[in-house]
């Protein structure tokens, strides 16, 4: 045991020693959960739209009166006809157009709407806000009873996915370069043959990365709840265990990858082509996977942030209970045993 503690007391300072890393670690939560909290957004503010009303009776009055009062919305420009609209919208000085028919009075009805529709998402949520405020002249768009997320954040949505990326990157990449790094130097070969056991000293290395998985767990659950101000609805103790599962699997997957690079720029390598760019496309953490192609999908069924991801968004923001995740848990912890088995067997194999 005063072995195995040595050796994990020796990688923990041979990390404290490289202020790269430990700036990367600990630098990149901060600056990922501020720009998607902040910067990153898909919340609607400001849609610069332009009323085209030949007459400005009362109805249509009160109707661009809430739009103007409203923050998601800024009046531009009043013009007499759709085709001074579209105008507008093409030369990038208005993002929606609202028409309203001579008779919206009488009718109460009869408003059409011309939107930039480059970012097809943005303009489907532009016209769906537009048509509520328009057609709604009691309540509001703020006071409809949105469940989960009443602000209509983006936060809500991208805290668990940061989440399931970062802990993913920190514990699979930072675990494969490391052992890795070993290998090229050829240290590995001299720790393997002394008198502790192989698998006691793979332990020691990755036990300082679930170490700081944890602290940086904790890091962004905090700035979550003050910077960014989502809560935390569900039982904490039950979002650190699923989280624990989640880096139990990053590490098995570091230490599979480990067996297959022989460098530090192939393990850098495997790990943004298997990690990266599945985890921030595949996952759901910007787009649904249920608008993803059939073919996709298939494919994002063993992306393992994607289970994460979802299990994070049920406890945190929806604050149920576990019983409600306990499929995405269940297919976590089979993903862990899976990957563990493989990767410590082909590890000893490969070793021997």
């Amino acid at each position: 045991m005063k072995q195995f503690i040595s050796f994990v007391i020796k990688e923990a300072k041979h990390i404290l020693r490289d202020k790269r890393t430990m700036l990367i670690l600990f630098g990149m939560p901060i600056v990922l959960m501020l720009l998607f909290g902040f910067a990153i957004t898909n919340d609607v503010k400001n849609v610069r739209t332009v009323v085209v009303n030949s007459q400005m009776d009362h109805l249509t009055r009160a109707a661009v009166e809430r739009l103007a009062a409203s923050e998601y919305f800024t009046i531009v420009k009043t013009v007499p006809t759709p085709k001074e609209a579209e105008w507008l919208i093409r030369s990038q000085k208005a993002d929606l157009a609202i028409i309203f028919a001579k008779d919206f009075a009488s009718k109460k009805s009869g408003a059409q709407f011309i939107v930039d529709g480059s970012d097809p998402n943005m303009a489907q949520q532009w016209t769906a806000y537009a048509q509520q405020v328009v057609a709604n002249p009691n309540v509001s768009l703020v006071s409809q009873k949105l469940l989960y997320n009443p602000r209509m954040k983006s936060a809500y949505n991208f805290v668990p996915a940061i989440m399931g990326m970062l802990l993913l990157l920190i514990c699979a990449m930072m675990t494969s370069v490391s052992i890795v790094h070993e290998k090229e130097r050829g240290t590995m070969e001299v720790l393997l043959v002394s008198p502790v056991r192989p698998l006691m000293i793979i332990v020691a290395k990755v036990v300082p990365y679930l170490l700081q998985a944890l602290l940086i767990l904790a890091i962004i659950l905090l700035m979550s709840a003050t910077v960014l101000d989502v809560p935390l609805q569900g039982g904490l103790g039950w979002i650190v265990i699923v989280s624990l599962i989640y880096i139990l699997l990053a590490l098995s997957l570091g230490l599979l990858i480990s067996n297959i690079a022989q460098t530090q720029f192939v393990a850098l390598l495997v790990s943004a082509m298997v990690l990266l760019l599945p985890t921030v496309m595949l996952s759901g953490m910007l787009f649904p996977v249920e608008s993803m192609p059939t073919v996709l999908q298939w494919i994002s069924a063993v992306i393992p942030p994607r289970y994460y991801i979802q299990a994070m968004r049920k406890l945190m923001i929806m604050g149920v209970g576990i019983r409600e995740v306990w499929q995405e848990v269940m297919i976590l912890i089979g993903m862990t045993a899976l990957l563990l088995t493989v990767s410590l067997k082909k590890f000893k194999v490969r070793l021997e």
